[in-house]
């Protein structure tokens, strides 16, 4: 090869799927991290590592001088990017080709055409590929977009031109939102794609999303390795892929990779990509160009399990000029793998960013399964960067057996300290339509408020209050763990609580929106449990390091747990069985009675005043000026974690305190804003910004 020493420009899963080629093909690899990812394990499974910079991703893997600067460093001769980050930017890739740096990636002509989601549909066109109808020119202002959108027709979809991974894509279906969701669009685009160009195109109605991986080879060679089924997205972002798709026929199958090879041709690409189609679910013989990829996708595993291709592999290979030794005859889809994107989410509350410590990790594995993972116990996941955990993905000799073992393994995954998303996953793979193979990309919007998650049960709630009385007796550590002390009042018997066979032990444990309270009579190995009054039942653990053996009225539970702190330092206990994993506050007295005051100051059914943040992120906008009198439900400032922007309003009307500014970096829980509800003005409320109690 023309290299010896490859730099990975990227973090987390893909770095690590990365290294693990590298490492076969006798490659030295070169990891590059953030001060967040300094103990992370691609750090640890790389040759060597070199630092980049501050969390921010600016600052770091989006630094193009600093990438270039860990090259010279490191004595890297080439750069896998991954994908994400710099994996599609034009620049950045000729940056390294004039400092004689090889880019494991398609020619800058390919880059600058595909990257740009208007070029490249113009382009294919003139091909002979077929597209979305839609308005698609360079330098639109919002005004001349609002103009253009009945022309395009409604329901429409926004889409920016620079980006992909579904980031500041809106659908619109009423004249009157396309304004703010423009302005929106603009502000998400141009954050993670440094380029805010908009365009807007009819949405299909049922669609269906296809995707076709392709290989070339700089001697003029292009090959395509299939079809991957894609419609499975929640607000256009993929959440379960599978290869090949139901419902493509042979003959289709023909002629949708035909025209990838011809988008791929039109650009002399080189190395792996992959050219993305709609297909309505109503006429599976037409398809429509949305874009192409020029990089690795993240579901690039289904295809490499039907296949038996490592497309990192080739895209080394390709790099170091080598000829593919694959014709497309030769190509051969065996048996059905689908994959599943475990993610740093919170399903049942709206999929919030969840962010903290990994305090437990266990990853499946076994016949026919793959995990590829970032992930290591200890590490701290942060808000700053892509929610994206880790790839469950499963192969089978038919669809059936991979959705099975698909389920199994994700039951099998367990991470406790963070919530995710693996109950949704396995709910989501349960849903009839989808073992059917009846997707469409609305699919998962339609199904969402059917689906009922599982709540603590008595196993959990058993488990929680012995281990709470094991924690004040000492046996175990609490959530100070990893031999830390336990800070004075979290857990301590200076909480009021007394402990014996006279008086039992009353624990509260809130979780799913509810509080029960449990009391337990006895020690943890032999105990009468009862929750909410309710006739007690007899219940003792067996721990056995970060597992327990929970026997409940003579029926044994094995469990998983760990502990960790929540918001506001209040201890909270992750437990994980039979594939469900439970999160639940464990409030002391303090806890308690703040809240209880909290409550006090309220009318009964009264909304809170005080607009907290559901999770760790950074002030992009704010709406209102400090002292403004606002309505319930007005929109007051954005928070962005994990390259989503949400919105945040008035619980109440009144008159607002705020105090922050785009900018500001905002804890979970933290105080936002006060609004003071005119009937009560003299109401003495915390300022946002200020410390809590």
């Amino acid at each position: 090869m023309r290299f010896t020493t490859v730099l990975v420009a990227n973090r987390g899963e893909i770095a690590c799927r990365v290294i693990r080629t590298l490492r076969k093909l006798g490659l030295r690899s070169v990891a590059v991290y953030s001060d967040a990812d300094a103990g992370a394990r691609h750090v640890r499974e790389a040759d060597t590592a070199v630092r980049l910079g501050p969390a921010d991703p600016r600052s770091s893997y989006l630094n193009a001088q600093a990438v270039l600067a860990a090259c010279r460093l490191s004595g890297a001769e080439a750069v896998h990017p991954g994908y994400g980050f710099l994996s599609e930017n034009a620049s950045f890739a000729r940056l390294l080709a004039e400092n004689g740096i090889t880019f494991i990636g398609p020619g800058i002509k390919a880059l600058e055409l595909m990257g740009d989601k208007i070029q490249s549909k113009n382009h294919v066109a003139g091909y002979g590929v077929p597209v979305i109808p839609g308005i698609a020119e360079p330098g639109l202002g919002d005004g001349e977009l609002s103009a253009a959108a009945a022309g395009v027709g409604y329901p429409l979809l926004i889409k920016p031109s620079a980006g992909g991974g579904g980031k500041g894509m809106h659908a619109v279906t009423d004249p009157a939102d396309l304004p703010a969701a423009l302005a929106s669009a603009r502000r998400v685009a141009a954050a993670a794609f440094g380029d805010d160009t908009l365009f807007l195109e009819r949405l299909v109605s049922a669609p269906r999303h296809i995707e076709v991986q392709v290989l070339a080879d700089t001697h003029g060679n292009v090959i395509h390795l299939g079809e991957r089924e894609c419609s499975l997205q929640r607000r256009h972002q993929k959440v379960i892929e599978e290869a090949p798709s139901v419902l493509l026929y042979a003959a289709t199958r023909e002629r949708i990779g035909a025209a990838a090879c011809e988008a791929a041709r039109s650009v002399d690409y080189t190395g792996a990509g992959t050219v993305e189609f709609l297909v309505s679910g109503e006429a599976p013989d037409e398809f429509f160009f949305m874009e192409m990829n020029t990089r690795l996708q993240v579901e690039h595993p289904v295809t490499e399990m039907v296949t038996g291709i490592d497309l990192v592999e080739w895209q080394v290979r390709i790099a170091a000029g080598e000829r593919l030794d694959i014709s497309q005859g030769q190509v051969r889809l065996e048996g059905h793998a689908i994959e599943a994107r475990v993610y740093a989410e919170d399903p049942a509350a709206g999929f919030l960013p969840t962010a903290g410590r990994v305090e437990m990790l266990r990853e499946a594995g076994g016949d026919g399964i793959r995990t590829d993972s970032g992930l290591l116990t200890g590490q701290d996941v942060s808000s700053s960067y892509d929610p994206m955990l880790a790839k469950v993905i499963a192969w089978g000799a038919d669809r059936q057996q991979a959705l099975r073992r698909l389920d199994t393994a994700l039951a099998q995954t367990v991470i406790l300290g963070i919530g995710t998303n693996t109950e949704y996953l396995r709910l989501l793979l349960a849903d009839p339509a989808v073992q059917a193979g009846e997707l469409d990309t609305t699919l998962i919007e339609r199904r969402l408020p059917e689906l009922a998650f599982q709540h603590p049960g008595m196993p959990e709630l058993a488990a929680a209050a012995l281990l709470r009385l094991a924690v004040l007796q000492g046996r175990i550590p609490g959530p100070g763990g990893r031999g830390e002390p336990n800070p004075p009042s979290a857990w301590s018997r200076a909480d009021g609580w007394r402990i014996g066979r006279r008086h039992p032990l009353a624990v509260t444990v809130q979780a799913a929106g509810t509080t029960r309270v449990v009391e337990v009579l006895g020690g943890p190995e032999n105990a009468e449990i009862s929750i909410d009054g309710q006739p007690a039942v007899r219940a003792g653990i067996d721990l056995d390091g970060t597992g327990l053996r929970l026997v409940l009225d003579g029926v044994v539970h094995s469990m998983l747990y760990a502990f960790s702190r929540g918001p506001g330092g209040t201890p909270m206990l992750w437990t994980s069985r039979d594939g469900y994993t439970a999160a639940m506050e464990l409030p002391g007295r303090r806890e308690i009675l703040r809240a209880e005051l909290a409550a006090a100051g309220r009318s009964e059914g009264a909304a809170d005043p005080v607009l907290r943040s559901p999770m760790p992120g950074t002030v992009v906008t704010v709406a209102a000026a400090n002292g403004d009198t606002v309505e319930a439900g007005q929109t007051l400032l954005a928070v962005e974690a994990m390259k989503m922007e949400h919105q945040l309003s008035a619980p109440v009307a009144g008159r607002v305190s705020i105090t922050l500014r785009p900018g500001d970096l905002v804890k979970a829980g933290q105080v936002l804003a006060t609004v003071v509800p005119p009937e009560d003005p003299g109401t003495t409320t915390q300022g946002a910004g200020d410390a809590e109690l």
